[in-house]
């Protein structure tokens, strides 16, 4: 390796010296043929299943390599910055090497991923707003102790221990056409494309970075805490090493907006039986949104780069994901308020075939008549003809109903 600045050189064997170190640690994760995505978008499109990575994400593939290549560097421990899964990374590599760790987490990171790194023997340490000021924070920290600092993704160690995945993607597709990658920093993604251009140069390499923090695109780094489906890729600034990587080895850096990102979280779920995080799906959503068209020939491969989700995410992405396929349906409807005038309602929803998920009384706010009060339903419909075919009925019988869509 040379850590020369005008080209940052990582040599192939480098990363092939990291698969090593990692062998029995990291897996070597599954790929999934996307029947949906490679019909809805054409050509053949393949999932790398790093969401099913040891910790849930990639960030593995690099923390072990940089705590094996630092040893007796380390021996007062090791401290890193991360939102989240870089810290269980280096927490499960600390580990497996007898060493102490301490992570600073950023405001607003998963608390799913920090109860984990806390499972794995890190210590956590508020960070600040960001990224970036946990980053600085732990600079400080290796500074005051004698402790190895462990930079998430801006170091040649673990730039190649991220780079054993693209190994793992050239022994597998044969076909290899494209490769498309959640950017945040940029660690995963220069060292997929070192490992795969210096072999494949024909293969076209594709970062995805959230457009709410795009800093490889637009160049500016927005100021405080930037709020994202997409939080393990929200990095306000380039990586100095990562950035002249990218420059030289990939093809096409693109951004995502939060709804396509939703989107890609849900169709990975229901299509694909894939539990994503935002900023591991942004591959997905690049072509949901028409960023990205698949290869015409050979395999286009996306990233599925980490899985680790808070659970209390999901139910409101299911309303918003079954509410915009036209299977859930929002009504609301004036009733005279004396008893059984809900019942009556809730008779008529139900010989038109929808099922009842939730129902609410609104009294406040609302342009009522004496002896009148207003009902919310929330149903389950199969489809937008469905919630049609019930208001008309709900009329016929009386009801003055309608759906609200804001």
């Amino acid at each position: 390796m040379s850590t020369e600045r005008s080209l940052p050189i990582i040599e192939l064997d480098a990363i092939r010296a990291a698969r090593e170190v990692g062998r029995s640690v990291v897996e070597h994760t599954p790929l999934t043929p996307s029947a949906y995505l490679s019909q809805q978008f054409g050509g053949r499109i393949i999932l790398k299943a790093e969401n099913m990575q040891r910790t849930g994400s990639f960030k593995i593939r690099g923390a072990i390599n940089k705590v094996h290549n630092l040893g007796d560097l380390a021996k007062n421990g090791v401290v890193a910055g991360s939102a989240g899964n870089h810290a269980q990374g280096l927490a499960i590599a600390a580990r497996h090497f007898g060493v102490k760790c301490e992570i600073f987490v950023p405001l607003g990171a998963s608390l799913s991923k920090i109860a984990a790194c806390k499972g794995y023997g890190g210590i956590v340490v508020d960070g600040g707003e960001s990224v970036d000021t946990a980053v600085a924070a732990a600079h400080i920290r290796a500074s005051e102790t004698g402790m190895a600092f462990c930079h998430p993704f801006d170091d040649l160690d673990v730039i190649a221990g991220q780079g054993t995945l693209g190994l793992e993607l050239l022994e597998d597709i044969p076909d290899l056409a494209q490769v498309i990658v959640p950017l945040g920093g940029g660690g995963l993604l220069s060292g997929v494309a070192l490992a795969i251009k210096q072999q494949r140069p024909d293969v076209r390499m594709i970062g995805v970075q959230v457009s709410s923090c795009a800093p490889f695109i637009y160049g500016n780094s927005p100021s405080g805490v930037v709020p994202t489906l997409a939080d393990g890729i929200a990095v306000k600034q380039p990586g100095e090493i990562t950035k002249l990587l990218i420059e030289r080895w990939v093809d096409e850096i693109v951004a995502v907006d939060e709804d396509s990102v939703a989107d890609a979280m849900m169709i990975l779920l229901e299509r694909s039986k894939m539990y994503v995080e935002g900023g591991g799906a942004v591959g997905v959503s690049a072509l949901l949104a028409s960023r990205v068209a698949p290869a015409k020939k050979g395999s286009t491969c996306v990233v599925l780069s980490g899985g680790n989700v808070d659970l209390g995410l999901i139910p409101n992405l299911i309303r918003r994901h079954e509410t915009q396929a036209g299977r859930r349906a929002l009504l609301f409807v004036r009733v005279s308020d004396r008893p059984g005038a809900l019942a009556h309602f809730l008779y008529v929803i139900a010989k038109s075939g929808a099922n009842l998920i939730e129902v609410s009384h609104v009294r406040e706010g609302l342009n009522l008549r004496v002896r009148e009060t207003g009902i919310q339903v929330v149903l389950e419909v199969r489809g937008r003809d469905h919630t049609a075919e019930i208001i008309t009925v709900a009329k016929t019988a009386g009801f003055e109903v309608s759906e609200v869509t804001s």
